[in-house]
């Protein structure tokens, strides 16, 4: 195609659309009070304080997927963190990244402990591990409705190799 034809095209192309800023169509960040809400979800194991849920989490909260015979809502997970404050006296989430816009954020952490007793049916190492937690959380007016999770529990299974 000769270049002063695609001039021409791209020049009625771009007259065609209209660029407005409106603030509606604009990405919203990710607000302060949504990123302590974060914050404050991961601090609870560090604080060894699973009732901070009940201050952050809706109380029809999702935690997905659940765990085998987890309940729903934040008291499922405070049940699950009292096990593993047991099993794991150091245990720590280590915040590595939040991203994400108004209402929806992304967290790369890890889960740090060491490996005193027995998980899932793998004996102690008794060895410092680091376990990768990739989640995704929905906000709502600051408090968390939804969080999907993947644990990557493979660190722990190759240390028990070792």
């Amino acid at each position: 195609m000769p270049s002063e034809l695609k001039f021409q095209e791209d020049r009625i192309f771009n007259s065609k659309i209209k660029m407005k800023n409106k603030e509606s169509e604009l990405v919203r960040a990710l607000t302060e009070t949504e990123i302590d809400t974060i914050k404050k979800f991961y601090g609870a194991f560090k604080m060894k304080n699973p009732e901070i849920l009940d201050q952050i989490c809706t109380p029809d909260w999702k935690d997905i997927p659940l765990a085998p015979g987890q309940e729903d809502g934040p008291k499922g997970l405070q049940k699950i963190m009292r096990h593993l404050f047991e099993l794991c006296p150091d245990i720590e989430v280590v915040v590595h990244d939040i991203v994400g816009t108004h209402e929806r954020a992304a967290v790369r952490a890890s889960m740090e402990f060491t490996h005193a007793h027995e998980i899932m049916g793998i004996a102690p190492t008794h060895q410092k591990v680091s376990v990768a937690l990739h989640e995704f959380h929905y906000l709502k007016e600051g408090k968390l409705t939804h969080t999907w999770h993947l644990e990557d529990w493979f660190g722990l299974l190759m240390k028990s190799k070792s």
